[in-house]
């Protein structure tokens, strides 16, 4: 059985306002060493049987159908045994 990460992130440029208010929050909390904060999604992903290339196309079209917005955000695929 194959195991699969993918990891979702905006693009650089697309404003966030999630992470701005985390960096707000961590600031008032006294933690002022963060210069700045992005926000993105993980998605732990357990693959039945199949063909690595397999997998990894099958990956490829979660994210572009559903897990990511390819407009906004970035992901990427990491695949372990």
């Amino acid at each position: 059985m194959m195991k699969a990460r993918v990891t979702v992130t905006l693009k650089s440029g697309v404003l966030d306002p999630q992470g701005q208010a985390i960096h707000g929050s961590l600031k008032s909390l006294g933690f002022s060493g963060v210069a700045a904060v992005r926000q993105g999604k993980v998605f732990d992903l357990e693959l039945g049987d199949s063909e690595l290339s397999q997998a990894e196309a099958n990956l490829k079209a979660m994210c572009e159908k559903l897990l990511a917005n390819t407009v906004i955000e970035n992901y990427t695929i990491e695949i372990t045994h």
